[in-house]
């Protein structure tokens, strides 16, 4: 399977977003060529390093496709949806939360990168666009977009291919959330996603929170 880096975006300083005038990252601006590292794109910034960043979110790609249901459903927010405008690094067509599974090992020109979880949608995404339902309709559609992990380092162009390497699970990026954010789900449906090699420690702990409450629900009953 292979597809082609269409976009690269990075973000060189934090504007001010919402009322407080917050800084915030999620701005991005296009560019031809980045460097990579185990934190990501080298002079990409985050400006709440308690959400954003770090070795287990060191990339974000979002599916070009999800503009396109975002548009329709907000008509009038639609010439605003295009690529980057959701604070995304990576963006490649035909990627999308049904094809690209947890764990996923891809050749992004010179880096190596794995999937390391869902990028869960944030409030600044309904203050950057002032709508208070769109984080809702992001995770009630589960287009949450993710998270890359860098296993090797290097240099990431606009053109250049990615290639998938290694799947180690059988659970797409779509069937995680859904399974996640079920209000009635088989406790080992979550457990199956908890043993999905590759994701990273803090949603397996999400995970394992809500099948330790789903059995204590079912041990009540």
């Amino acid at each position: 399977m292979q597809w082609t880096v269409e976009h690269l975006f990075a973000a060189a300083q934090t504007q001010p977003l919402g009322p407080y005038q917050k800084p915030s990252g999620i701005w991005k601006t296009a560019v031809e060529q980045v460097t990579v590292n185990a934190l990501g794109i080298i002079g990409d910034i985050q400006a709440d390093k308690r959400y954003h960043g770090g070795v287990e979110k060191a990339l974000h790609q979002y599916a070009v496709e999800n503009y396109a249901v975002l548009a329709q459903h907000y008509p009038l927010l639609a010439a605003q949806f295009k690529a980057g405008s959701l604070g995304e690094n990576l963006s490649a067509s035909g990627m999308t939360e049904q094809n690209v599974y947890i764990g996923d090992i891809f050749r992004v020109g010179g880096v190596t990168l794995q999937v390391s979880e869902p990028r869960e949608p944030c409030s600044k995404i309904n203050t950057k666009f002032a709508n208070k339902s769109l984080v809702k309709f992001i995770a009630q559609h589960y287009i949450y977009g993710w998270y890359y992990r860098v296993l090797e380092q290097g240099e990431i162009r606009v053109g250049d291919k990615i290639e998938l390497l290694e799947r180690p699970n059988s659970i797409s990026m779509y069937e995680f959330l859904k399974r996640f954010n079920a209000t009635q789900v088989a406790p080992e449906l979550l457990e199956d996603l908890v043993q999905c090699q590759g994701l990273s420690a803090l949603w397996q702990n999400k995970v394992q929170q809500k099948l330790t409450a789903l059995r204590q629900v079912k041990l009540s009953c």
